[in-house]
């Protein structure tokens, strides 16, 4: 078996076993899952952009923002989910 030797910063690792500890997961345990599925894919299996996600726009923040007041000041109204 190879051994990998990677260097992370130090904040980033602590948050990112924390969340694969909560998956019940350790590093790297995640990062031959990130490897298997890279080499399945034939490439990164997520898409690598410097565009900016067109859902974290201004105005859908606002409403975001404005959802969010809502539902912490009680002034949600709860709906049936109806499924054709």
């Amino acid at each position: 078996m190879a051994q990998v030797n990677i260097r992370i910063e130090d904040d980033l690792k602590e948050r990112a076993e924390a969340i694969f500890n909560e998956l019940g997961m350790n590093m790297t345990t995640a990062f031959n899952i990130f490897v298997r599925q890279t080499v399945r894919d034939g490439g990164i299996p997520f898409a690598i952009t410097t565009k900016p996600d067109p859902f974290y726009n201004a105005d859908n923040i606002k409403i975001l923002r404005q959802s969010i007041r809502e539902a912490n000041e009680g002034k949600l109204t709860a709906h049936e989910l109806i499924e054709d």
